[in-house]
């Protein structure tokens, strides 16, 4: 006969063997997404239920195996506690997933910061066009003069994405465009962004604005930097409100420059012609008083105006 002392050697403690399959499947299941890129969150929404099969049948596989009139279960409370804790994470991956939070999380932690292009625009400027107006968002911006008979744009953007997405696919998502009489308005969409934990995202754009010489240009800043190169200006051109504005111009220019309430006038030696006339303005915040500068410069017989208006800084350079 087998004694007792046996019996007890013999017998298991239920929860054992099903923590045994659970640390099975789920170093089988990890070493798959290493190596062919199943992802593990998914995968442990699928199979976790299983976990409390096994459990179910190792306990009726006890019962029913037991030599005892009266068999007794005796349970591994450790290994019972871990299966509990995988089941518990596939409930809460099972709730994240239904409610779609698994996804904007996956999303989140996938993120990184990418460099894309600007989709072209292009819109011819015809007979009719005499003024382009354009209304800028707070990004840098390049403004260029050329010979030819259209607008365009192009240029790059920098934003925290999550693989395969793109915020920007057509021209249309970051400007807009439309023609009234003979002014033609180019108007600068913000991008995208928001801030909310790992889902932060911040999205900058640099663009590049090319515009005919011969139409007058006015273009109305919302702070940001801008950088001009008028080349041969055949017309008008007009700057409200940018933070900084970089001038380049030709030696063989014929253009009459001025800035009018900027607080640095910056250039060469003797470049800049001040006016007497300045403005204060008190800041009521911390009482400080600014006396913004006005200044002019001409360059051959002056015929074309290039006016700067309620910059920060103009920086006046010439080019070969």
């Amino acid at each position: 006969m087998t004694s007792d002392k046996e019996m007890n050697t013999r017998s298991w403690r239920v929860g054992t063997f099903s923590m045994g399959g659970a640390l099975l499947l789920l170093g089988i299941f990890l070493l798959l997404s290493q190596f062919i890129g199943l992802d593990f969150a998914h995968m442990l929404i699928s199979w976790w239920p299983i976990i409390f099969v096994v459990l179910g049948l190792e306990i009726l596989l006890y019962l029913f195996f037991a030599k005892r009139e009266n068999p007794v279960l005796k349970y591994d409370f450790l290994s019972i506690f871990f299966v509990g804790i995988i089941g518990m994470m596939g409930i809460g991956f099972s709730f994240l997933s239904s409610s779609g939070l698994l996804d904007i999380i996956d999303k989140g932690l996938s993120r990184e910061e990418r460099t894309f292009d600007l989709p072209n625009l292009t819109q011819p400027v015809t007979e009719g066009i005499k003024r382009v107006v354009v209304h800028t968002e707070h990004y840098p911006m390049i403004v260029e003069g050329t010979s030819e008979k259209e607008v365009s744009m192009f240029g790059t953007y920098t934003a925290t994405i999550g693989k395969g997405e793109k915020l920007v696919q057509e021209a249309e998502d970051y400007i807009g465009y439309e023609k009234k009489g003979d002014t033609l308005y180019l108007n600068m969409k913000k991008l995208p962004s928001q801030s909310i934990g790992i889902l932060d995202s911040y999205a900058s754009m640099e663009a590049t604005l090319i515009v005919p010489t011969n139409v007058k240009l006015e273009i109305i800043s919302n702070g940001n930097p801008i950088i001009m190169k008028p080349r041969a200006l055949g017309n008008d051109w007009y700057v409200e409100r940018a933070s900084d504005v970089s001038l380049y111009i030709d030696n063989d220019a014929d253009v009459h420059v001025s800035a009018i309430g900027v607080h640095e006038l910056l250039g060469q030696t003797g470049t800049w012609d001040y006016s007497d006339q300045t403005t204060e303005e008190a800041n009521q915040e911390d009482a400080i008083v600014v006396n913004p500068k006005t200044g002019s410069f001409k360059m051959g017989k002056g015929t074309h105006n290039i006016t700067i208006v309620d910059a920060y800084e103009v920086s006046l350079n010439t080019v070969n």
